[in-house]
């Protein structure tokens, strides 16, 4: 990764964001309808600005696209060949249902690839971070970070699978995808969950393969996605062998698979 950045000012500026998002979790809070019809907090606005101030301090020659700021002209980014993708409050639908598994997402996206991710879990205070080319790491509350493995066995190549899938999203192709695996005479566990926490946990080889065919955006999975190359997985655009990619003309991620 050129001109290195400091990883660690990244997870505290992830932990801020995290702290701000659990004082408005803790209270009573009103929910809006964004023009997308997505729902939108005091938390996803102020993780927000916590974020991009401190980007646009410390590295005020990344520029920034972020889930809750005003979206920025291809003409313009198309030309980028570096910059921070956010996703200050990832899982707004899981914070509303108050079950913890929502994230906070920072990712550094170099020609239009992940080059470093990090997902914070508020509700617990365990943060994942990626540095790609280099190894993904866990950190639990009061510990050290400890680096997760890069050897991990294929779903393909493994008798018992575990498949990771959303809680808000479950799409008849996973259930078609899960329907496959078990006519190759594989047995077949469900890990359900929400979030990015979905890459996190193949990444930890907690579950073997995450099938995503619902919608997403960019800035939902950079980060996440980080993490899992970091942990020697990989991210692949469904059908296909090609990696997921970012920056294009339409933030709309196609499905996927992280294995």
């Amino acid at each position: 990764m050129r001109n290195k950045i400091d990883h660690h000012l990244l997870v505290e500026i992830a932990k801020q964001a995290g702290q701000a998002i659990m004082e408005v979790y803790a209270h009573d809070f009103e929910v809006f309808t964004k023009d997308d019809k997505s729902p939108l907090t005091e938390a996803d606005q102020k993780a927000n600005d916590i974020i991009v101030k401190a980007l646009a301090e410390h590295y005020p020659n990344i520029p920034i696209i972020s889930e809750e700021n005003k979206m920025i002209l291809y003409e313009e980014r198309k030309y980028w060949s570096r910059f921070w993708l956010v996703d200050p409050l990832d899982g707004t639908k899981e914070f509303i249902k108050k079950n913890g598994e929502f994230t906070v997402n920072i990712a550094l996206i170099e020609e239009g690839s992940p080059a470093f991710g990090v997902v914070h879990i508020p509700a617990s205070g365990v943060t994942y971070y990626g540095i790609v080319g280099e190894g993904s790491y866990c950190i639990q509350p009061g510990e050290e970070a400890k680096a997760m493995g890069k050897t991990p066995v294929l779903y393909t190549q493994k008798e018992h699978v575990v498949v990771v899938a959303s809680r808000s999203h479950l799409t008849k192709e996973t259930e078609d995808f899960v329907e496959d695996l078990k006519t190759k005479g594989k047995s077949v566990d469900y890990l359900s969950s929400g979030s990015s926490l979905k890459f996190c946990l193949v990444a930890e080889g907690k579950a073997d393969v995450y099938p995503r065919f619902g919608p997403t955006m960019e800035w939902d999975t950079a980060a996440a996605h980080a993490v899992a190359l970091g942990a020697g997985r990989h991210v692949y655009k469904a059908g296909t062998a090609e990696p997921l990619m970012y920056n294009k003309e339409d933030l709309l991620n196609p499905s996927f698979l992280v294995c």
